[in-house]
């Protein structure tokens, strides 16, 4: 062989191998795949970079929504939307663990559900009604359901939350622990506080095999507990105790094959490298 082919062979080939490192390097630094390893324990992908492939996409509802779109390889929640709505997972899930990266806005909230009992949207208050909690107009919406699906509301999801939050500038975990990232929300504090600065992605880990629920932050484990244990019986009550019907849903979790949501909450959020492997 001429030592010009020689090197134009050896040239070629430096140029493949350097093309397929930057191609691992980039789908290690994007996320949204799964490795060979992963692949063999069970894992599946729940997102991958580009489309709403298994999800519930709202976008294709009538009238569509606007409170989620598609965002440099990551699922995005859109602040202000006209419809406030999680997004679900097409399939359901008993017991699982699940893997995720987020990225929250300042002063941003949002979360991810799991072992979801129902949703429906909030009922607008009749003109010159008083004035009611929160919670008890989730509880009056159940009462009295909607029946079609709004141009302007919220979809509000009743089920288990890992929260999701700047908690150095939002109102909502400044005033309580057990608002803060990484908490069952309501219910269970972190044990620390395990998040990086806004701006940057975290890691999270959800951990559900009966009702032993762990939650995970970069790597450190902030939540061991259960969702009938005192701390979550207490929560629930102390919350809902003014809406006995989504109490009951909550304490007696009737349903346990559910799908998980990732919240809007009104702030802007970004999820990516969505993974999942069945417990059961």
């Amino acid at each position: 062989m001429m030592q010009r082919e020689r090197g134009y062979i050896l040239a070629g080939f430096c140029y493949l191998t350097v093309s397929v490192a930057a191609c691992c390097a980039a789908d290690r630094e994007d996320g949204n795949a799964l490795t060979p390893e992963e692949k063999a324990a069970g894992w599946t992908l729940l997102f991958d970079g580009k489309t709403m492939h298994g999800w519930d996409d709202p976008r294709m509802k009538s009238p569509p929504g606007d409170a989620w779109t598609i965002e440099d390889g990551c699922l995005k929640a859109n602040r202000n939307p006209r419809i406030t709505e999680d997004l679900f997972t097409q399939d359901t899930f008993t017991d699982f663990e699940l893997m995720l990266e987020w990225r929250i806005s300042p002063g941003g909230n949002s979360g991810v559900k799991y072992r979801i009992q129902d949703h429906w949207f909030i009922a607008p208050r009749e003109s010159g009604a008083p004035h009611e909690r929160f919670e008890a107009s989730v509880e009056r919406s159940f009462l009295h359901p909607v029946s079609q699906r709004p141009q302007r509301g919220q979809d509000y999801v009743i089920g288990f939350e890992y929260q999701i939050t700047d908690d150095a500038q939002n109102g909502d975990a400044k005033g309580n622990f057990k608002h803060t990232a990484g908490a069952l929300y309501d219910m269970v504090a972190p044990s620390s506080a395990a998040t990086r600065p806004v701006g940057e992605f975290n890691q999270s880990r959800i951990l559900v095999r009966g009702n032993h629920v762990e939650h995970w932050m970069n790597g450190v484990k902030v939540v061991d507990s259960s969702l009938d244990s005192a701390d979550a019986m207490s929560g629930i009550q102390t919350r809902w105790g003014v809406a006995p019907h989504v109490y009951e849903l909550l304490a007696k979790q009737p349903k346990k094959d559910c799908p998980i949501s990732l919240q809007n909450h009104g702030n802007d959020a970004w999820f990516r490298n969505i993974k999942i492997r069945r417990l059961l």
